[in-house]
């Protein structure tokens, strides 16, 4: 009977140090003074949260933390972003920090083929910065951002590299631009400037001819396949007639461009004009950089947009019609 109780009481004063243990982890704060930076990615579900918490020291326990915000049930309120924590704060000071959104940095998504206006307007909306002030600076005073790379001193589009960017609360639109200047020097220039040099034309028609590509192709294997037909019309000296360009040229997006579009008076207007547009319509994503400097080995000179925003491609203006036909009858 004694040894029944002795065995017994082991067992409940293993539960209640166990019970304490778990306590102290979720309620009791790591102790010291250290002011830690913690990121938390955009997608980040609980349980993940609470591994970076740990894994940075300011949390005793990942499953200790993780309790804590299902019994608060705050689990599905928890803000990605870049945070100030110390480890002088507890885990519940921290879980209502990051309920709260309350972080130094915000992460920011800016999708391929995104103009600078745009990216301005997205910027203004999560409230990162002026649209106006963005554009200002990247359409009108590009000559101000030091590069290892040329651009253009008038404009930055298309050298706004698309990425999602952690912006410090408070950055500056133009410590913004730098920062996409030096992402587009990392992933463009650090890797590809062997290819763009060695593809006959310079940066600037390169930039220019992918984000052409950007905006016309809607499925990545027609990438390469617009890059070869763009490239082949330059070579042959005919006009592009890239409905891309005319929506730049008006300055406002359609679902569909007609014929009086066509006529709008602008050198970005492939149907009027001959060549490359001046300068790039978009900001491209690597895909279509790549694109432009590795065009497909066929000799198509025309495509037409299916529904689906595939393409089909033909080497003949007559194939080009009776595609157009075929797909204003599957259309109909």
């Amino acid at each position: 009977m004694r040894h029944s109780f002795r065995t017994l009481s082991f067992i409940l004063l293993s539960i209640v140090v166990v019970v304490l243990l778990g306590l102290s982890a979720t309620v009791l704060p790591v102790g010291g003074s250290r002011m830690v930076v913690v990121n938390i990615p955009r997608g980040a579900s609980a349980s993940a949260i609470a591994n970076v918490l740990a894994k940075h020291g300011v949390v005793r326990s990942a499953l200790g933390f993780k309790a804590l915000t299902l019994i608060s049930g705050k689990s599905d309120q928890l803000k990605p972003g870049g945070y100030h924590l110390n480890t002088s704060m507890s885990p519940l000071a921290i879980l209502r920090k990051i309920v709260d959104g309350d972080v130094y940095a915000q992460w920011i998504t800016i999708p391929e083929g995104f103009t600078v206006r745009q990216i301005g307007q997205r910027l203004e909306v999560q409230k990162l910065g002026s649209a106006s002030r963005f554009e200002e600076l990247a359409l009108r005073h590009a000559y101000m951002f030091q590069t290892n790379f040329p651009h253009p001193p008038n404009s930055l589009e298309g050298y706004l590299f698309p990425d999602t960017y952690l912006i410090p609360v408070g950055a500056s639109e133009e410590s913004i631009i730098q920062t996409m200047l030096s992402a587009f020097e990392s992933k463009v220039i650090k890797c590809l400037s062997t290819e763009i040099t060695a593809s006959g034309m310079n940066l600037h028609q390169v930039v220019t001819l992918a984000s052409l590509i950007e905006r016309e192709a809607k499925v990545p294997e027609d990438r390469p396949l617009i890059s070869a037909v763009l490239r082949n019309r330059l070579q042959k000296n005919i006009r592009l007639q890239c409905d891309a360009t005319v929506l730049y040229a008006l300055g406002k997006h359609k679902s569909r461009v007609l014929y009086r579009d066509l006529k709008v008076d602008s050198p970005y207007n492939t149907y009027l004009y001959p060549g490359l547009p001046p300068g790039p319509i978009a900001n491209p994503g690597l895909a279509s950089i790549q694109a432009a400097i590795r065009p497909a080995d066929v000799d198509y000179l025309y495509y037409v947009a299916r529904p689906d925003g595939s393409h089909v491609f033909s080497n003949s203006l007559d194939e080009h019609r009776r595609a157009i036909q075929f797909i204003r009858k599957d259309r109909n």
